[in-house]
Protein backbone atom coordinates (compact mmCIF):
# COMPACT_ATOMS: atom_id res chain seq x y z
CA UNK A 1 0.00 0.00 0.00
CA UNK A 2 2.84 2.54 1.04
CA UNK A 3 4.31 1.36 -2.60
CA UNK A 4 1.09 2.17 -4.19
CA UNK A 5 1.04 5.44 -2.55
CA UNK A 6 4.21 6.57 -3.13
CA UNK A 7 4.16 5.63 -6.94
CA UNK A 8 1.00 7.70 -7.52
CA UNK A 9 2.48 10.79 -5.68
CA UNK A 10 5.87 10.67 -8.20
CA UNK A 11 3.20 9.75 -11.16
CA UNK A 12 1.30 12.55 -10.26
CA UNK A 13 4.36 14.94 -10.21
CA UNK A 14 5.36 13.31 -13.12
CA UNK A 15 2.33 13.70 -15.51
CA UNK A 16 1.64 17.49 -13.69
CA UNK A 17 3.50 19.60 -16.40
CA UNK A 18 1.72 17.64 -19.02
CA UNK A 19 -1.35 18.32 -18.17
CA UNK A 20 -0.38 22.04 -17.23
CA UNK A 21 1.15 22.74 -20.35
CA UNK A 22 -2.19 21.65 -22.13
CA UNK A 23 -4.21 23.89 -19.84
CA UNK A 24 -1.43 26.76 -20.28
CA UNK A 25 -2.44 25.93 -24.13
CA UNK A 26 -6.41 25.39 -24.06
CA UNK A 27 -6.27 28.38 -22.18
CA UNK A 28 -3.92 30.55 -24.42
CA UNK A 29 -5.08 34.06 -26.19
CA UNK A 30 -1.72 33.98 -28.52
CA UNK A 31 -0.77 30.56 -30.57
CA UNK A 32 1.03 27.67 -29.21
CA UNK A 33 4.16 26.41 -30.44
CA UNK A 34 4.66 22.42 -30.68
CA UNK A 35 8.09 21.89 -31.55
CA UNK A 36 11.07 23.33 -28.73
CA UNK A 37 13.33 25.95 -30.10
CA UNK A 38 10.40 27.08 -32.98
CA UNK A 39 8.86 29.38 -32.50
CA UNK A 40 5.29 29.39 -32.54
CA UNK A 41 2.40 30.95 -35.68
CA UNK A 42 1.96 34.20 -35.64
CA UNK A 43 -1.50 35.14 -35.11
CA UNK A 44 -1.98 36.25 -38.85
CA UNK A 45 -0.95 32.60 -40.05
CA UNK A 46 -3.95 30.66 -38.13
CA UNK A 47 -6.73 31.00 -39.38
CA UNK A 48 -8.44 30.49 -35.81
CA UNK A 49 -6.53 30.91 -33.07
CA UNK A 50 -8.39 29.56 -30.08
CA UNK A 51 -9.36 26.46 -32.01
CA UNK A 52 -5.90 25.72 -33.01
CA UNK A 53 -5.03 26.62 -29.26
CA UNK A 54 -7.72 24.14 -27.69
CA UNK A 55 -7.01 21.42 -29.98
CA UNK A 56 -3.07 21.52 -29.45
CA UNK A 57 -4.11 21.88 -25.49
CA UNK A 58 -6.33 18.91 -25.67
CA UNK A 59 -3.82 16.89 -27.12
CA UNK A 60 -1.26 17.83 -24.13
CA UNK A 61 -4.40 17.03 -21.32
CA UNK A 62 -4.72 13.73 -23.33
CA UNK A 63 -1.15 12.52 -23.27
CA UNK A 64 -1.54 13.19 -19.62
CA UNK A 65 -4.76 11.40 -19.14
CA UNK A 66 -3.05 8.53 -21.10
CA UNK A 67 -0.07 8.14 -18.39
CA UNK A 68 -2.17 8.58 -16.00
CA UNK A 69 -4.40 5.43 -17.54
CA UNK A 70 -1.24 3.41 -17.41
CA UNK A 71 -0.61 3.41 -14.12
CA UNK A 72 -4.30 2.58 -12.98
CA UNK A 73 -3.34 -0.20 -15.65
CA UNK A 74 -0.81 -1.47 -13.62
CA UNK A 75 -2.78 -1.18 -10.22
CA UNK A 76 -5.55 -3.42 -12.16
CA UNK A 77 -3.26 -5.72 -13.99
CA UNK A 78 0.29 -5.88 -12.55
CA UNK A 79 3.82 -3.29 -13.28
CA UNK A 80 4.56 -5.40 -16.28
CA UNK A 81 1.49 -4.95 -18.02
CA UNK A 82 2.30 -0.73 -16.94
CA UNK A 83 4.84 -1.21 -18.02
CA UNK A 84 3.90 -2.18 -21.67
CA UNK A 85 1.16 0.42 -21.61
CA UNK A 86 3.59 3.10 -20.62
CA UNK A 87 6.32 2.30 -23.51
CA UNK A 88 3.07 2.39 -26.13
CA UNK A 89 1.35 5.32 -24.98
CA UNK A 90 4.97 7.06 -25.13
CA UNK A 91 5.93 5.91 -28.60
CA UNK A 92 2.26 5.69 -29.88
CA UNK A 93 1.60 9.52 -27.97
CA UNK A 94 4.29 11.14 -29.40
CA UNK A 95 3.95 10.08 -32.94
CA UNK A 96 0.10 10.96 -32.56
CA UNK A 97 1.10 13.96 -31.29
CA UNK A 98 2.83 14.61 -33.88
CA UNK A 99 1.16 13.82 -36.96
CA UNK A 100 -1.92 15.80 -34.86
CA UNK A 101 0.23 18.46 -34.80
CA UNK A 102 0.92 18.81 -39.01
CA UNK A 103 -2.41 18.43 -39.58
CA UNK A 104 -3.67 21.15 -37.10
CA UNK A 105 -1.06 23.47 -39.28
CA UNK A 106 -3.05 22.75 -42.21
CA UNK A 107 -6.48 23.07 -41.00
CA UNK A 108 -5.62 26.15 -39.63
CA UNK A 109 -2.56 27.85 -41.22
CA UNK A 110 -3.03 30.25 -43.55
CA UNK A 111 -1.84 29.60 -46.65
CA UNK A 112 1.53 30.93 -48.56
CA UNK A 113 0.47 33.84 -50.96
CA UNK A 114 -3.45 33.39 -50.98
CA UNK A 115 -5.85 35.51 -49.35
Amino acid sequence: MVETVISLIIVLISIAPIIIIGIGQYRSKDPVGFWTGKNPPKKEQITDVKAYNQKHGLMWILLGVGFLLCFAGGLVFGGKIAGYLCIIETIGGILAMIAYHEKLERMYGKKEGGK
